[in-house]
């Protein structure tokens, strides 16, 4: 498997005279490759951000280890398709028009837009995809892209699954059946025959892994070490929503919520969705283990990161489609050599709109005029750094959040809000949008908000 050749060399400096320089420390100073893991629906029940002290995810806590992790990371839309559009376009959803799984097509919302990987593939990179990275597959952005085959979850089932009496998004429970033939798990051996494979040009990579997605089943293992009786449940506080406007009680959510503690499945689905991590967690340490024993080891950037979050139980609620902090923030985590340093954590509130304008600058591609996130670079070079931008999430266009180090500041289409102090309240059981105290703070997080929102 050879390295990129004298040519290749010349190509790539010749394109950083012409305003697209290489960042200096890459190794051999080739062209940076790069790996970006989505993951759908993981929310911070990972090791790392210590969301659930139950959590099994020693490969996306290596990762961390060895790169770069934002601890406060946030999606731009609690809801698949807003979200995803918003990272792989790098425009908020109020520019994108796209603001519900219901939306019509990307083309034809936005016929002319050059997506992250396009811009790639415009740049001399050859881009692949596997399994769910658009919430609908558009085929103008990758080269080539694979599609698993779903596993047949009912004749793997076993009589110990849980939820709902018919096939639904909202059964989950142990599978007999093996990893690899696992929706995931087809996609994790297509990815590493990638990183297998000879390039001739440098590649972006991007597998999407589906769970812990529901349905949340998967093999039995990854069931072992949660045993129903003895999983941690998340923390409720039964007059939480007293204090919120009426637009913030998600009727689909909370009957959600409802149906699954009224039917004494709680526990079980809780389990379920730990396992569901488990899994997904080993597949990713596969794929890092496959690029760890591939050539590409020193000259790939790392980018992992989910769609939003989810909800399972806190506030009363089940599910995403929420502005609160379980429903939003997700893990991140970028490893670039030659750039990010072992073990760094920044603080500061992100949101993943910064991935596309991050890999253009990091990969040395020209920046792109209009985009609505900012390269996060000076970040990963220095995670202490100033940063001033909040993170703002956008659900159904007119409902808005922003979170500082904090706060978390949420406004809806009718004018109520919610404001809670994550210093004194981490799990937002107290709205403070009507104290007199906290007016100030309130008018500010309103205006940061409208700057992120309306800037283009």
């Amino acid at each position: 498997m050879r390295d990129f050749s004298r040519r290749d060399v010349l190509k790539w400096s010749a394109a950083s005279l012409l305003g697209a320089p290489l960042l200096k420390g890459c190794a051999d100073r080739r062209p940076l490759n790069v790996l970006f893991i989505t993951i759908d629906d993981l929310n911070n029940w990972v090791g790392c951000l210590g969301g659930h002290p139950q959590a099994r995810t020693p490969n996306i806590d290596r990762l961390a280890d060895r790169g770069t992790l934002f601890s406060r990371a946030y999606c731009p839309a609690p809801i698949c398709y807003p979200s995803r559009t918003s990272v792989l376009t790098g425009l908020m959803p109020t520019r994108t028009g796209i603001f519900t799984n219901k939306s019509p097509p990307l083309r034809e919302m936005l016929p002319d837009v050059v997506t992250l990987p396009q811009h790639f593939m415009a740049n001399g990179y050859r881009v692949l995809a596997g399994g769910k990275v658009f919430h609908a597959p558009d085929d103008a952005s990758w080269h080539r892209r694979f599609q698993p085959v779903p596993e047949d979850a009912y004749a793997a089932r076993t009589d110990d699954r849980f939820g709902w009496k018919e096939w639904s998004m909202t059964n989950f429970g142990p599978l007999r059946i093996s990893d690899n033939k696992m929706w995931d798990g087809q996609l994790v051996r297509w990815a590493i025959r990638q990183l297998q494979k000879e390039h001739a040009s440098p590649f972006f990579l991007a597998p999407g892994f589906f769970q812990p997605h529901l349905p949340n089943f998967v093999p039995r293992k990854y069931f072992r070490p949660f045993p129903f009786e003895k999983v941690t449940m998340p923390r409720v506080f039964n007059r939480d929503l007293n204090d919120v406007p009426r637009f913030a009680k998600n009727r689909r959510m909370g009957r959600l919520y409802g149906h699954i503690v009224g039917s004494g499945q709680w526990r079980q689905a809780v389990a379920s969705y730990l396992a569901a991590i488990h899994f997904v967690d080993a597949m990713v340490g596969r794929l890092l283990d496959a690029l760890d024993e591939s050539p590409y080891a020193d000259s790939t950037a790392v980018v992992l990161s989910s769609d939003h979050g989810f909800m399972l139980g806190e506030k009363r609620h089940w599910g995403k489609y929420l502005l609160w902090e379980q429903a939003t923030q997700v893990p991140f985590i970028v490893s670039v050599p030659g750039v990010t340093k072992p073990g760094g954590r920044c603080e500061q509130p992100v949101t993943t709109i910064h991935i596309y304008p991050t890999l253009a600058e990091l990969c040395g591609l020209p920046a792109r005029e209009g985009l609505d996130g900012r390269s996060l670079v000076p970040l990963l070079r220095d995670p202490g750094a100033t940063w001033e931008l909040p993170a703002v999430t956008t659900m159904d266009g007119p409902s808005h959040a922003v979170r500082t180090e904090r706060w978390r500041y949420i406004r809806y289409p009718n004018g109520t809000e919610e404001l809670y102090d994550h210093e004194r309240d981490p799990h937002e059981w107290h709205n403070l949008s009507e104290d007199p105290a906290y007016q100030r703070t309130k008018a500010e997080l309103r205006n940061h908000m409208m700057d992120v929102i309306w800037t283009p």
